[in-house]
């Protein structure tokens, strides 16, 4: 047997899943040899019993043997390892500090090589042969070196511990079985083991899914901060970009206001220097003219004066300039003139950025319905959950504590704790209504005052067209154009509530600061049909992504 061992290799009696020497070696259906143990625990972790070698699937677990032939060879060969092992480090057999002396030797206490459980002494190699050899020796089991052997003996009875009550979970004697376990489930410590070991398998594979599970988690986080970076990226681009543009329309505007100014100023210079040049050749021809008059005056001689006075009399041509002024130019409406460019310039890409908002809102757009044990008895609900309006009919329904009872209210079904969330309603055709969202633990009863205070966060139209926002008190709100399709975006953790006019891309009011600590149910609130003028419905549309 000896001798057959040697002609085998290492590799052949390696169990493939643990990669140690067999222990307890079974054969499965296909031919593979596994440690019982190891394949067992296998199995239990995996779905399927599947060769780990092969990947044959067994649909019917197999019995499993031990392999006697195989197990005594595997034995035999490891023996066989230990002993070349021994000799080949033999300087180092003698026990050092934190390993197993051998309990056998004398003076120089020698480093064990194997513990038994039945004799409770540990082995160097010399002092282990006789369990090596022995027949009767053989079936004793032994194990790593180990300290404490006194520690494996039932203090009670100073018995081996040799079995494993699995009703009080504990390690027992034979006597204990009989006497202070009775009645229990006890069974051989092998087989204890392996259940154990077999549910330290499921505990480590359900570790592993927690951890697989966290990894996850982190990639989710890291990925939810490249998109925030990504976000923050396009917010920073868009806003620069429109800073550029103000201030290069700030700018172009300021220096067409200079040009204009300065313009008016050099014509008003051009015409005052025409003036002065003609008013100049004029006191030239008038110098001239006093010249000859002064000369004439000091005549003596009677007829060249009378001569050339009649020459004089007649006065140089010259114009009226009583009526003639330089006018500073007016300036007045220069300056609005250029803010007004500044603000329709700054009004369109306003305009352009809360399209680009909207279009980053409807992302988050969630399928609401009504939910018909809140609503008021007066409203009529499709079928479908999308629409609402008030009736001239109440209807006999049970008054559940979710129902609102007096004001025409209603909520929708879906709640909302967390994230972002956003929903479009069609208001077209009314003359009142209120929109919002509420919390959890609203009062459903009695009359109703919308307020964040009392848990809502809502805007209405009141009388065809004034618009408030329920900021507590109301914030009455001035818009370019009566919406006819309103959007309602929430970002929970950001404590943010805000209303769009769809159609417009506009944004009507946001309510902001705001802490959540409830759910979030959608809100709303036809009003009155007011005979008829405000029977139109209000519509929950879905979300066609503004372009």
């Amino acid at each position: 047997m000896s001798a057959a061992s040697c002609l085998l290799t290492e590799d052949q009696f390696l169990c493939s899943i643990c990669l140690d020497v067999f222990t307890d070696p079974v054969a499965i259906p296909c031919g593979h040899n596994f440690c019982k143990t190891c394949i067992t625990q296998h199995w239990d972790i995996n779905v399927q019993c599947q060769c780990p070698n092969c990947k044959k699937v067994f649909y019917t677990k197999p019995e499993l043997h031990v392999n006697t032939f195989i197990s005594e060879m595997a034995s035999q060969f490891r023996q066989s390892a230990q002993q070349k092992a021994s000799s080949s480090s033999s300087e180092r057999q003698e026990s050092r500090p934190g390993e197993v002396p051998c309990d056998v030797c004398t003076g120089t206490k020698l480093k064990a090589l194997k513990s038994c459980l039945v004799c409770l002494v540990s082995y160097c190699e010399t002092h282990l042969e006789p369990h090596l050899t022995m027949s009767g020796l053989k079936r004793h089991q032994l194990i790593d070196p180990v300290e404490n052997l006194e520690g494996r003996m039932c203090t009670k009875h100073d018995k081996p511990l040799e079995l494993f009550c699995k009703t009080d979970q504990m390690c027992v004697c034979m006597l204990c079985t009989v006497l202070d376990h009775k009645t229990h489930d006890v069974v051989p410590l092998k087989e204890g083991y392996e259940e154990k070991k077999a549910e330290l398998g499921k505990s480590e594979a359900e570790i592993q899914q927690m951890i697989q599970k966290r990894r996850l988690k982190i990639q989710e986080i890291k990925h939810s901060v490249e998109l925030s970076e990504e976000d923050a990226d396009r917010e920073i681009a868009d806003g620069v970009q429109v800073f550029t543009s103000l201030k290069e329309s700030v700018e172009r505007s300021q220096a067409e206001l200079i040009e204009t100014i300065k313009e008016k100023q050099r014509e008003t210079e051009k015409q005052a220097e025409g003036f002065i040049t003609e008013l100049e050749q004029e006191i030239s021809e008038l110098k001239k003219r006093s010249t000859e008059v002064e000369q004439l005056s000091r005549s003596e001689d009677h007829l060249h004066f009378l001569q050339s006075f009649t020459s004089l009399n007649a006065a140089p041509p010259t114009k009226d300039w009583t009526q003639v002024t330089v006018r500073p130019p007016s300036f007045l409406g220069t300056v609005r003139k250029a803010v007004n460019q500044v603000e329709e310039m700054l009004s369109g890409q306003m305009k352009k950025l809360f399209r680009g908002e909207l279009i980053r809102v409807q992302k988050s757009a969630v399928d609401v319905t009504l939910d018909p044990y809140t609503a008021n008895p007066w409203l009529i609900l499709t079928g479908d959950g999308k629409q609402v309006h008030d009736s001239d009919v109440k209807k006999n329904l049970p008054d559940n504590p979710e129902r609102f009872d007096i004001r025409v209210n209603v909520l929708a079904k879906q709640s909302f704790s967390s994230g972002r969330f956003y929903f479009e309603v069609q208001v077209k055709g009314k003359t009142d209504w209120a929109l919002g969202v509420a919390r959890e633990s609203v009062n459903r009863k009695g009359q109703i005052t919308l307020s964040p205070q009392d848990g809502y966060w809502t805007i209405s139209l009141e009388n065809k067209n004034e618009y408030y926002a329920a900021a507590g008190p109301d914030v009455r709100l001035s818009l370019k154009s009566q919406p006819q399709k309103v959007g309602v975006f929430v970002d929970y953790e950001e404590g943010l509530v805000s209303f769009y006019d769809v159609d417009a891309a506009a944004l009507i009011y946001s309510f902001t600061g705001c802490s959540f600590t409830e759910k979030l149910y959608p809100f709303f609130r036809p009003c009155d049909h007011n005979g008829g003028k405000n029977s139109a419905p209000l519509v929950i549309s879905p979300v066609n992504h503004t372009e």
